[in-house]
């Protein structure tokens, strides 16, 4: 199979087709994150489809003191690895192509939800964000489009302008993929030094430690519905002399939903503990968001959400996230 690069919206239209199209879109720099979503867009979409992948650095998507310009451009590697991970048509427009008569007057706004965590951080990244995600879908248009659960707050985003806007398209999210020690694959890891690349597993690990935490309390929580004499049993092993047992018991009775409060706590520790490593980890934010809005949840929150992180190592900026769900208070 051979993978066809096309530079124009004109090139990609005239093409033949008998199946569905399947867009994975990118900003170059392809790495084995970005080879798994193309690899979903072929087992979704089906043998007979098209699987489009787009190339284009957004410039309305970089801000102030961001990193446009050192952005890695490695167009062939990505035509390389797209064409090994299955995809038809690598399309790489030109910034004139994408906005004809220069940056566009009339913009996608992110409304309340862009402003939260990385629209804070960063102001009117998701504004060029959506803009140039509409723009893709209208030049490339797919029936189906996928993007990495990594970036949760842009596929949140993405989600509410298709179904706000009505766009015609089926949006797919696809699982964070990690290096073996943790770290989310991102295009700017390669900016990482060995020394900052170990601080910055601190990521993975305050994510890892807070979704132990959940799990832990899920689990005496389910334990406490299994056995509802848990309190009864616990007395009955202490007169016993099962003190350990009678302990563990004990524990499973009183146990609570686990407090959203509990799961930042455990994520914190780690990333103070990076705070002073050389070099130092530089927290952005820590946030246990609602996926529909990306508000912190409140501590009687049951249902899905999102623990996610922002940091800084040295000169590159990292982010990561992890799903949660929270079991309805028993």
């Amino acid at each position: 199979m051979t993978t066809t690069l096309l530079r124009t919206a004109d090139e990609l239209h005239a093409r033949t087709r008998a199946g569905r199209r399947a867009v994975v879109m990118t900003m170059g720099a392809l790495h084995e994150g970005h080879a798994t979503l193309i690899r979903t867009a072929r087992g979704i979409a089906g043998p007979d489809a098209e699987v489009v992948v787009t190339v284009f650095v957004n410039p309305l998507q970089f801000g102030a003191g961001e990193d446009l310009d050192r952005y890695p451009r490695t167009l062939d590697a990505d035509v390389k690895i797209a064409q090994e991970a299955g995809a038809d048509v690598v399309f790489a427009p030109s910034v004139d192509e994408v906005y004809p008569g220069g940056e566009p007057q009339v913009r996608i706004s992110a409304g309340p939800m862009g402003e939260r965590l990385e629209g804070a951080s960063r102001p009117g990244h998701f504004d060029g964000m959506l803009t140039v995600v509409a723009k893709l879908l209208h030049l490339t248009r797919p029936d189906i489009a996928l993007y990495g659960q990594k970036d949760a707050q842009q596929l949140a985003l993405i989600r509410r302008m298709v179904r706000d806007l009505n766009f015609g398209v089926e949006i797919v999210g696809v699982p964070t993929v990690r290096e073996d020690d943790g770290l989310a694959l991102s295009s700017r890891n390669r900016y990482l030094s060995p020394q900052e690349r170990r601080t910055a597993l601190a990521l993975s690990r305050a994510l890892f430690a807070g979704r132990d935490r959940h799990a832990a309390q899920e689990a005496l929580r389910a334990r406490g519905r299994e056995w509802p004499a848990t309190r009864e049993r616990a007395e009955a092993l202490s007169a016993m002399g099962e003190s350990r047992a009678a302990a563990d018991a004990h524990a499973v009775a009183k146990a609570a939903p686990c407090a959203p409060a509990a799961v930042r706590a455990a994520a914190r520790l780690i990333l103070d503990d990076a705070a002073r490593l050389d070099p130092p980890l530089v927290l952005d934010y820590l946030a246990l968001v609602d996926p529909s809005d990306f508000t912190e949840v409140a501590d009687d929150h049951t249902g899905e959400a999102v623990l996610a992180v922002a940091a800084r190592v040295g000169t590159t900026r990292l982010i990561d996230n992890i799903p949660l769900t929270f079991g309805a208070a028993s």
